[in-house]
């Protein structure tokens, strides 16, 4: 009888040797970084904009133009909503991690649906506003974990997103 199989007298397994070895490993996860490592922010980080001249079209405390309705700065966890210029609501967020990073760049929401799932991942994806190639989205989900490359908001700030947003908006990723 191998070491893991429980015996006839349903008693405790004969090795905790895996278990030991999973618990282990988290333990290492923790001290390397934990979820922190893995593009989790654990502390609202402000945006600060870069040293020198300021570009005219530059909305302000924001990395991006005035022709964003969203924008999405991956260093600070930051996101806006923006209309005409001026940031409307200002939000902290998940984003992908180092193998499936969220993409940067200048898009155009695409498509929305109030409760979507993943088919990838099979998983809920609630008031998800797609903006880039590969389904990559603002939705709501836990800010305990990486995206596989969308930007995760909590409950109140994917709502706003979602009733903001509209296909054809800019989204730009810094």
């Amino acid at each position: 009888m191998a070491d893991h199989r429980w015996s006839t007298d349903n008693r405790r397994p004969r090795s905790h040797r895996p278990l030991l070895a999973f618990g282990a490993a988290g333990v290492a996860l923790l001290l390397a970084g934990g979820v922190a490592a893995a593009n989790v922010p654990t502390s609202r980080t402000p945006y600060s904009p870069p040293a020198g001249p300021v570009a005219v079209d530059i909305v302000a405390g924001t990395p991006c133009t005035t022709t964003a309705r969203a924008c999405v700065d991956l260093d600070s966890h930051n996101a806006w909503l923006i209309r005409d210029g001026k940031v409307t609501r200002a939000v902290t967020f998940v984003d992908g991690d180092v193998s499936t990073p969220t993409p940067t760049g200048t898009f155009k929401v695409e498509w929305k649906a109030e409760n979507w799932i993943s088919r990838e991942y099979n998983s809920p994806m609630p008031y998800s506003v797609f903006f880039a190639p590969g389904g990559v989205a603002f939705h709501e989900g836990r800010q305990t974990t990486p995206s596989a490359g969308c930007v995760k908001l909590v409950m109140g700030d994917a709502k706003a997103f979602f009733a903001d947003l509209q296909v054809g908006d800019e989204v730009q990723v810094r």
